[in-house]
Order: C-alpha cells, then sequence, then structure tokens
C-alpha cells in the first residue's frame, strides 16, 4: 500500500490528478498500523526463540500471547478502515454525492485492493498465532 500512487495524464503537466495513500488518512493507518505489526513481529523472534529453548517457562509464551493479541487488533483497526475507504473509491457514495474514483485511478485502486486481501490473510494466520500461543500456554 505504501507504494500505491498513480497520475493521470491530462492537458497540460500544471493540472494533473494524483491519487496518493498519503492523502486519505485511514489508508496512512493502515500503512503505519501493518508497519508496527511487521516491525513487532520481527522483535518477538528472540523471545519467542527464548520460549523454545526455555520450554518450562510461561512468562515469554504469556507475552507472546499479549503481544499477538494486540497486534491482532491494531491490523483489524487498519485494515476496517482501509476498506471503508478503498470500498468509497471504487463505489462511491450517491448521497454524500461523492464518485468513484476507480474509473480513472485503475490502478491504485488495483494495488489498495490487493494490500487489503494481503492484510486480511495476515489476520487470519495472526488469529492462528493466538490460538496456538494460547494452547502452548495451556500446556505449561
Amino acid at each position: 500500500m505504501a507504494t500505491t500512487d498513480e497520475t493521470l495524464p491530462f492537458f497540460t503537466q500544471h493540472y494533473q490528478f494524483y491519487a496518493n495513500f498519503s492523502d486519505l488518512p485511514a489508508l496512512t493507518f493502515f500503512v503505519v498500523g501493518n508497519a508496527i505489526a511487521a516491525g513487532l513481529l520481527v522483535l518477538s523472534l528472540p523471545v519467542s526463540i527464548a520460549g523454545i529453548i526455555c520450554a518450562n517457562a510461561a512468562g515469554p509464551r504469556l507475552f507472546l500471547l499479549v503481544l499477538d493479541l494486540v497486534l491482532v487488533a491494531l491490523t483489524t483497526a487498519a485494515a476496517s478502515a482501509a476498506t471503508a475507504i478503498v470500498y468509497l473509491a471504487h463505489t462511491g457514495s450517491d448521497k454524500a454525492h461523492w464518485v468513484a474514483i476507480c474509473i480513472r485511478f485503475d490502478g491504485f485502486c488495483e494495488q489498495s485492493s490487493g494490500a487489503l486481501v494481503a492484510s486480511f490473510i495476515a489476520i487470519v494466520i495472526l488469529m492462528l498465532m493466538v490460538v496456538m500461543a494460547a494452547l502452548a500456554l495451556r500446556k505449561c
């Protein structure tokens, strides 16, 4: 999503239309939320390794469970906010007199939709991680 931008050619260079993810706060929240989640998952690798080495230690496993729950909430909120905006970009809103921009910015909308699908797949994987972490904590 962070590389999603498109410029429509117009009659002159002074009058061009741009679509960029940073123009919409919900899409910026989506990028930042997913970046935070990815960063925390990478930083949690040493804790995961410590939990594997010390199989009886419940502390690192409980920490990972709480961290995974927070990451599920963060990525779900970010993806949901972005989904609402991308839906409006695809369909527009007659009541609010907003036109669908995907008629013109098709590359922008395709990349945005692909990023949303990938994010929802990541949310399902994070949910599976929460279940696995809870089961591992139960065995301690």
